[in-house]
């Protein structure tokens, strides 16, 4: 059995990504951060070590992603179906637990960062030096992963099924576009605007955000496993 499928088209990573990029968690963890550095550092280091733990971010999540995307890719092609299927159901039932937290949060399972890790990174934030931000964001993206992970899963497996230099591009393109809102935030409170405010946009969307991110999971559940089966194929 094998697969035929082609590399995702731009517009299912651009959509991917953006859904992806606009996650509670990692969107809390900044706020920690910048709170943290607000209160011992001056104002004009908010953004020079802001940006260090977002190229941490960054980085880390890229080679992640590449990881992922060259294992996929070594499997061989007579696995690829049963890998696709199995990862596909993987992601829709994430997806579910998404959606039932935008219902019921914190009832059941959900896709969250571990308490126990919530607790170092509380820690670790404020060990405000250039090694201790670096490592932050390393950690951080590791430990995010039960939230930030399902849309990304997917999308490495599916530019691992014809890996090439633009598949390369789209992933860089991907954890370009999974940071924007972090620079955002960076941005916005280096300006000027009130962490206050960001929390508070933050908890009146979190909602939302796993929404998104649910139904997001479920469609590209779905389309591995059309994939795998060959009725559709992305290009």
């Amino acid at each position: 059995m094998t697969v035929a499928a082609a590399l995702p088209t731009i517009g299912t990573v651009l959509i991917t990504a953006a859904v992806d990029s606009i996650n509670p968690c990692a969107i809390g963890v900044l706020i920690l951060l910048i709170s943290a550095i607000a209160v011992r550092k001056s104002k004009k280091n908010i953004l020079k070590l802001g940006f260090v733990y977002i190229g941490a971010v960054f980085i880390t999540y890229f080679l992640a992603g590449l990881g992922l995307t060259l294992f996929f890719h070594s499997i061989p092609l007579v696995l690829t179906e049963y890998l696709s299927i199995a990862v596909g159901t993987i992601v829709v039932l994430a997806g579910l637990i998404e959606i039932k937290d935008f219902f019921w949060y914190g009832k059941g399972i959900s896709l969250a960062i571990n308490p126990a890790h919530a607790k170092r990174i509380h820690h670790y934030a404020t060990r405000i030096t250039l090694p201790g931000l670096i490592f932050l964001g390393v950690f951080a993206a590791g430990v995010e992963l039960p939230c930030t992970g399902g849309p990304y899963l997917a999308i490495t497996l599916l530019l691992s099924q014809n890996f090439n230099l633009m598949a390369l591009l789209l992933l860089l393109v991907y954890n370009i576009i999974f940071v924007m809102p972090l620079v955002v935030i960076l941005l916005m409170a280096y300006s000027g605007t009130k962490l206050t405010f960001i929390k508070r946009w933050k908890q009146k969307n979190k909602g939302y955000m796993r929404l998104a991110t649910g139904i997001l999971l479920i469609a590209l559940g779905f389309a591995l496993m059309l994939i795998a089966n060959g009725t559709i194929n992305l290009g």
